[in-house]
């Protein structure tokens, strides 16, 4: 089996669904579109009707990104309703207008005379022409799909669904993954990632996926390291040229806005370490970082704490999203390439 590194911290552990989801309050609803040119999505991350504290922090050279300003610090909105990861590239952030419209209907946003202006941060990755129209992209439409598609009481789901249906991460089929950690004294930290990278997510010394080695114990317990055979013989055809990373990391602390753009920065070192190498010229890579302020501020060391646990759970979620991933023509999974990890037993 896998060697993994020590556990993290005494007494961490996944949430109950080792998901975004962990974090109460938060949903996470997907929609996609595949077949007819088509071959991508819309992932939507809703927030409580009050909204949360957002920040942001992007690290690509070639972002696609609507409302990142906003989130500045020394901007006037303090809190966000949804967060939306699309695919499409910059077509993509129209999907962000459905979700806004819906928020709108509901009475969520913020106040002004006359109604309310949901605030809805997007990122987006890029996936054109993959499923064969290069102008089949997400709208508002889809993006409104992906919120009636948001449940409280459904487990995120993994893999190619809603932002990742057309993802790639070098050479294979990329997707959508999240992860959760519960802190020693009950704090919830989780992390979910579109992993469209055009870094590896493979350990350079070999095949493995490199986000594994910050899982939790038992966590990835039942890989195997891929079959050397294998591993040699993975020579991928083509690895496209623009890409992006982009996702969100979440606690149910208190946190400022500044606090908040800190945790999506550390949640890059994770993204970092899962992919090899990251935020190059052709990526977007865009982290947004969440705070609920379900529970009270922290003090220095736990702020410490809920950074350290950010990094890790947004590694683990990349290997997750690798895991989960379906192959197709052009872009074979993980699983698919390295059947040896589960020990032929698939």
């Amino acid at each position: 089996m896998l060697a993994e590194l020590p556990e993290p911290g005494p007494g961490m552990r996944a949430g109950a669904t080792n998901s975004l989801v962990d974090v109460a309050g938060l949903r996470v609803g997907h929609a996609q579109r595949v077949g007819g040119g088509f071959r991508t999505g819309t992932t939507v991350v809703l927030a409580p009707p009050d909204g949360v504290v957002a920040g942001v922090d992007v690290r690509g050279a070639a972002p696609g990104t609507r409302e990142t300003e906003l989130l500045d610090p020394r901007n006037l909105v303090e809190r966000v309703h949804a967060v939306v990861l699309s695919g499409g590239s910059a077509y993509g952030l129209s999907a962000a207008c459905g979700v806004m419209e819906r928020l709108a209907d509901a009475g969520i946003g913020f106040p002004v005379a006359g109604g309310v202006v949901p605030i809805v941060p997007a990122a987006v990755i890029y996936d054109l022409g993959r499923g064969g129209d290069f102008r089949a992209t997400p709208d508002a439409t889809l993006g409104a799909a992906a919120y009636d598609a948001a449940s409280p009481f459904l487990v995120t789901a993994s893999g190619s669904v809603g932002a990742g249906a057309g993802a790639m991460a070098g050479g294979l089929a990329g997707g959508v993954g999240t992860a959760s950690a519960v802190l020693p004294g009950g704090v919830t930290v989780a992390a979910l990632a579109v992993v469209n990278a055009a870094g590896s997510v493979l350990d350079p010394t070999g095949a493995t996926l490199a986000g594994v080695r910050y899982g939790l114990p038992g966590e990835f317990g039942h890989l195997s390291p891929p079959d050397p055979v294998e591993a040699g013989a993975w020579r991928p055809d083509k690895v496209t040229s623009f890409n992006t990373t982009i996702g969100v990391v979440a606690t149910d602390l208190t946190l400022t806005k500044a606090q908040c753009g800190k945790l999506a920065g550390v949640a890059h070192d994770g993204l970092a370490r899962a992919i090899r190498p990251a935020h190059t010229m052709v990526d977007g890579d865009t982290v947004f970082g969440l705070a609920t302020c379900a529970r009270p501020a922290p003090g220095p060391d736990g702020l410490q704490d809920v950074l350290a646990a950010a990094a890790d759970v947004f590694s683990r979620a990349v290997a997750h999203a690798m895991l989960a991933a379906t192959g197709r023509e052009g872009a074979p999974a993980y699983l698919d390439v390295f059947p040896s990890v589960l020990g032929g037993d698939r």
